[in-house]
C-alpha cells in the first residue's frame, strides 16, 4: 500500500466516537466506510468528510446481513487496511431484566463476533490489515447495576487478545488493537470521572493505530484506574461495583 491511499472502515460511525474517529481518520488521508443502523446520519457524515467515504446501512444484530454488508463495503473501497469495531450498546439494569441483558448480548458479543471474524477472514486473504476493537475500562471488573455491559466488554477484550494471538502464526501481516475507553463525552457515558471529549478519544485512537499499539487506554490516565483495579481485593469490588 506504500503511495496509496489508506483505507478504513468504522463500524458504528453514526454517532460518538465512531463518528470522530471517522472524521479524524478522514483528515488523515484516508478513505472511509461508514456503517451504522442510521444511514441518514452517515450520509451527512459522509458529505463533510474530505476523502471518498462509502455509506452502508448496518445492524450488528442481523448477523449475516450484517457480514454480507461489511464484505459488499470492502469491494467497493478495493480492500481495506483499517477495521475499527466500534458499535456497542450499554444498559442500566440494576433489576435484572432480560431484554437490555439480551440486546447488549446481541450487539456486544455476537455483533461484534461476527464483524471481527469477517474482517479477519478479509485481511488474511489480502494479506494485512489493522482490527481495532472498541472494548472499555469496565472490562476489568463485574457491575451489578450493569452486568451484562461488562461482561460483554470483557470478551471483547479477551477475544481481541485470542485474534492477536492466532495472528502471530499466520502467514499474514495483521496487527490487533484493543481500546479501552473510560469516560467518554457521548451518549453511553456512564459518568464524569475524567471524562474526554470525544475529539480527544479518537485523536489517540488514530495514534495506537499509527503505532500499531496492541493496547491503548482512552485516555492514557486511565491506565492507573485498570491497574488499581486488576490489584483490587475482591471484598472491596464488591463494595464499589454492587
Amino acid at each position: 500500500m506504500t503511495g496509496a491511499r489508506q483505507r478504513a472502515m468504522v463500524v458504528g460511525a453514526s454517532s460518538g466516537i465512531g463518528e470522530a474517529l471517522a472524521r479524524e481518520l478522514a483528515d488523515a488521508g484516508y478513505d472511509v466506510g461508514l456503517t451504522a443502523r442510521r444511514r441518514e446520519l452517515l450520509e451527512d457524515l459522509g458529505r463533510v468528510l474530505p476523502t471518498k467515504a462509502y455509506v452502508a446501512r448496518m445492524d450488528v444484530t442481523d448477523l449475516d446481513a450484517a457480514r454480507e454488508t461489511f464484505h459488499e463495503v470492502v469491494d467497493a473501497m478495493g480492500g481495506v487496511d483499517v477495521v475499527v469495531l466500534n458499535a456497542g450498546v450499554a444498559f442500566e439494569n440494576p433489576d435484572l431484566e432480560w431484554e437490555p441483558e439480551r440486546d447488549t448480548i446481541d450487539t456486544n458479543v455476537r455483533g461484534f463476533t461476527a464483524l471481527a471474524t469477517a474482517a479477519m477472514d478479509r485481511f488474511e486473504t489480502q494479506g494485512h490489515g489493522h482490527l481495532v476493537g472498541v472494548s472499555s475500562v469496565a472490562a476489568r471488573f463485574g457491575n451489578g447495576e450493569w452486568p451484562a455491559y461488562s461482561a460483554s466488554k470483557a470478551f471483547v477484550s479477551n477475544y481481541l487478545d485470542g485474534l492477536r494471538y492466532r495472528a502471530g502464526r499466520i502467514d499474514a501481516d495483521v496487527d490487533v488493537t484493543t481500546v479501552e475507553p473510560g469516560y467518554v463525552d457521548t451518549d453511553l457515558a456512564g459518568g464524569d470521572f475524567w471524562k474526554a471529549d470525544r475529539e480527544t478519544a479518537a485523536e489517540q485512537i488514530h495514534r495506537a493505530i499509527e503505532k500499531k499499539r496492541r493496547h491503548a487506554f482512552i485516555t492514557r490516565r486511565w491506565v492507573l484506574v485498570a491497574k488499581l483495579i486488576d490489584y483490587m481485593p475482591d471484598v472491596l469490588k464488591r463494595r464499589l461495583f454492587r
